[in-house]
């Protein structure tokens, strides 16, 4: 496992092109009960998967998707209140026969019950639905700058909850640096991880490092680029990471997909990810990525995409005024 010490000690260091702590190697081994995957150690000593299954966007047909995955051996979920899918992956999870000691369950606090006490009650609300008695990690959504009163409310109440052992592990989603520092300077706990859009065409590196100097580590949504697929801007011309040519020629040098590439890209980068799929064959697919290695090469060919190209929300802007607005129009 990759400890905190090493995992700052790298950051320190800077080794490769674009590595930053925790890249996982092709000869890690695997990590005990954990199956197939390596974990990685988090800044107060829990150890989570490096790779994990996601279910944005999966509502019907999630508890399934989710009982393949952990067949499948991921033992990552990641979920979140504003999915609205939270009960069908407490049933997947249910359904999988496996022992919950073996499984790390991720959800998030939706930026509409931000504040301490609406906090708690969401948190309350979401366990519920999964049908479990503790969370490993849970995230705040989004920062919402505009509320940022509200944003430290919900984290102290998060922080609450991690004393009395209800949750693992707390941390954010969607921080940029600034959010992330104005966080740890009024909070006691500092966050366990940063989620963030992170693909080739948006590497996020001065977020990553900002991650790296308080010893958060960067877990990656959307890592494959289907947000641009799910929320395209302009639909006649949809983006589609996978689709590079560049990407392809790196995928059939090393005899591997695309999405397998764009994986270890991000493994081997130090970043967690989590990759969502409901068709049975890539959910296999996208977990074999620990028996090849990309070439420091290949790393920073990679590296070299980055277009600062974003397909989600914009963590400087979006809020609750932003969502309605949406839906006035």
């Amino acid at each position: 496992m990759t400890t905190r010490r090493s995992f700052l000690a790298a950051a320190a260091t800077g080794a490769g092109a674009m590595a930053l702590p925790g890249a996982v190697r092709a000869d890690v081994p695997p990590g005990g009960a954990q199956g197939k995957v390596p974990l990685l150690r988090l800044n107060n000593g829990v150890p989570m998967p490096a790779l994990g299954f996601g279910t944005y966007n999966i509502k019907q047909g999630a508890a399934e998707a989710v009982n393949t995955a952990l067949g499948a051996g991921y033992r990552l979920v990641d979920t979140a209140a504003f999915y609205g899918n939270e009960e069908q992956v407490g049933q997947g999870i249910a359904r999988s026969g496996i022992p919950r000691r073996e499984l790390f369950v991720t959800t998030k606090l939706w930026i509409a019950d931000y504040g301490y006490d609406e906090a708690l009650r969401a948190f309350d609300v979401s366990l519920g639905k999964l049908g479990l008695d503790t969370v490993d990690l849970y995230l705040l959504h989004y920062p919402t700058p505009s509320n940022f009163e509200g944003t430290l409310a919900a984290y102290r109440a998060m922080e609450r909850l991690l004393a009395e052992g209800r949750v693992k592990a707390i941390g954010v989603s969607n921080f940029q640096p600034d959010h992330l520092q104005r966080l740890i300077e009024r909070s006691k706990v500092v966050p366990a991880v940063n989620q963030v859009e992170l693909h080739p065409y948006m590497s996020q590196r001065a977020v990553r490092e900002a991650n790296a100097r308080h010893g958060v580590l960067t877990e990656a949504w959307s890592p494959l680029g289907g947000i641009f697929a799910n929320h395209p801007k302009d639909p006649k011309a949809v983006v589609r990471v996978l689709d590079d040519p560049r990407i392809g020629e790196v995928a059939r040098r090393v005899g591997k997909s695309p999405a397998q590439v764009v994986l270890r890209w991000h493994l081997q980068s130090g970043v967690a990810a989590v990759v969502k799929s409901v068709h049975p064959e890539r959910i296999a697919e996208n977990i074999d990525v620990f028996r090849f290695e990309l070439s420091r090469e290949d790393m920073a060919a990679l590296d070299a995409f980055d277009a600062g190209l974003r397909g989600g929300g914009d963590p400087e802007t979006f809020d609750m005024n932003l969502i309605r607005a949406r839906a006035r129009k």
